[in-house]
C-alpha cells in the first residue's frame, strides 16, 4: 500500500453513556490505532455538542501523547477563527517539547459549533472569521520562528521553541482552501465526508497538486467496514449531510436538521437548509481498499484520514480494526473494554 491511513475521532457520546466514558474510549482507540499500524490519530473540536465530548483538542492531545509511544497525534482541527495564533503556537510548542516529532497541528476554518457557542468563544472580541488567511500566515511564522521585522509584533517568539516543530495542516472542503494551503506551502486535508461534491473535490485536488506539487494531499473520508457489504451498508442507516446556507453567503455543515434550525435561528439572518445523501464508503475491507486505491491513483492522494460516523459502538470499533494497516488474515475481533 503506497499511502498511509489515519483516524479522525470526535469522541462520540453513545446512547446511555457519559462524556467521561467517551473520552476514555478515545484514549483506548488511540492505543489500538497505534497497535494496528495507523499513522495518525486526530481529535476534533466541537462546542456545545451534547453528542460529542471533544471540545478541547489541545488538552486531549496532551493526554493521548502520554498514553501512546509512536503514532502521530493531532488536531482535526483547531478552529483558528476563535483563538490567538500566538496562543495556539505556544500550546503546540509545549506539546512538541513533550513529544518531539509526534505532534500534528490541523487547522480548521469552520466555527465548530452553533452561533451561540461562537459568541461565547469570542466573548469580548469582534471577529467574523474572514481573516483566516492572515491568522494562519501569522501562525506559520510563529511556528517557524520567523515573524517579519515589519510585523507589528516583530521580535515575538512562541516559547518554548521545540527542536522538532509541529507539522501544520489546513483542513477544508473547497478549492479556496486548497489554494490557500498551496500558497502557504502546507499540507492540505480535503474533508470529503463534509463536502461530497465530486466536482469540488476534483477541482480542489487538481488545484493543490498544480500549485504545490511537493505538497501532501490528504483526504478525510467517511468509511464503514464490516465482514460483509450488507452488514456495512445496514450500518449507514438514514445518515444525511445537512447544510445551512445563510443569506450572507456562508454555508455550514451540521449534524442534523434540528441543529440546522438552531444554527439558522441563532445566526440572526435569513437561511435555507439543504440535505443530501451522506458520502460513506461502506463494505468489506477488500472493497474499501479498492476504492482508496482508485482515489490514490486518480488524485495522487498521499494519505487518508478515516471517520466512521455510526452510533453502534462495537461496530465502529470493529470497522477501524478491520481496516488497520497491520491487520492479519487471522484477526480476531475483540470488543472495547468497558
Amino acid at each position: 500500500m503506497s499511502y498511509k491511513l489515519g483516524i479522525l475521532d470526535q469522541s462520540p457520546i453513545f446512547p446511555g453513556t457519559t462524556a467521561s466514558y467517551a473520552l476514555q474510549q478515545t484514549v483506548l482507540l488511540a492505543k489500538k490505532a497505534e497497535e494496528w499500524g495507523y499513522s495518525r490519530f486526530w481529535v476534533s473540536e466541537h462546542h456545545n455538542a451534547e453528542q460529542l465530548a471533544g471540545s478541547s483538542p489541545e488538552v486531549l492531545i496532551s493526554y493521548l501523547l502520554a498514553q501512546t509511544k509512536s503514532i502521530q497525534i493531532g488536531s482535526g482541527g483547531v478552529m483558528l477563527q476563535h483563538y490567538s495564533p500566538y496562543k495556539v503556537a505556544e500550546n503546540f510548542h509545549v506539546l512538541s517539547n513533550l513529544a518531539p516529532g509526534r505532534v500534528d497541528l490541523g487547522i480548521g476554518k469552520a466555527p465548530g459549533g452553533l452561533p451561540l457557542s461562537t459568541k461565547a468563544l469570542q466573548y469580548g472580541t469582534v471577529n467574523d472569521g474572514k481573516d483566516i488567511s492572515e491568522r494562519l500566515s501569522f501562525l506559520l511564522d510563529l511556528i517557524e520562528n520567523s515573524v517579519d521585522s515589519s510585523h507589528p509584533l516583530a521580535g515575538i517568539q512562541a516559547t518554548p521553541i521545540p527542536q522538532e516543530k509541529p507539522e501544520i495542516f489546513l483542513l477544508g472542503a473547497s478549492a479556496n482552501s486548497a489554494r490557500l494551503a498551496a500558497e502557504l506551502g502546507i499540507s492540505f486535508v480535503f474533508a470529503k465526508f463534509i463536502n461530497s461534491d465530486e466536482a469540488v473535490f476534483e477541482e480542489a485536488a487538481n488545484l493543490y497538486r498544480e500549485d504545490f506539487p511537493k505538497g501532501r494531499l490528504i483526504v478525510s473520508l467517511a468509511v464503514i467496514a464490516a465482514p460483509t457489504k450488507t452488514e456495512a451498508e445496514q450500518l449507514i442507516g438514514n445518515r444525511k449531510i445537512v447544510k445551512v446556507h445563510l443569506q450572507s453567503g456562508r454555508s455550514v455543515t451540521v449534524q442534523s436538521t434540528e441543529q440546522a434550525e438552531f444554527f439558522g435561528k441563532q445566526s440572526g439572518e435569513p437561511y435555507e437548509i439543504t440535505e443530501q445523501e451522506a458520502d460513506i464508503i461502506a463494505g468489506t475491507p477488500d472493497y474499501i481498499t479498492e476504492v482508496l486505491n482508485q482515489l490514490h491513483k486518480t488524485y495522487r492522494v498521499d494519505e487518508f484520514i478515516i471517520h466512521t460516523p455510526i452510533e453502534q459502538e462495537a461496530a465502529r470499533y470493529q470497522s477501524f480494526q478491520l481496516l488497520g494497516p497491520l491487520k492479519t488474515a487471522n484477526l480476531t475481533i475483540q470488543p472495547l473494554s468497558k
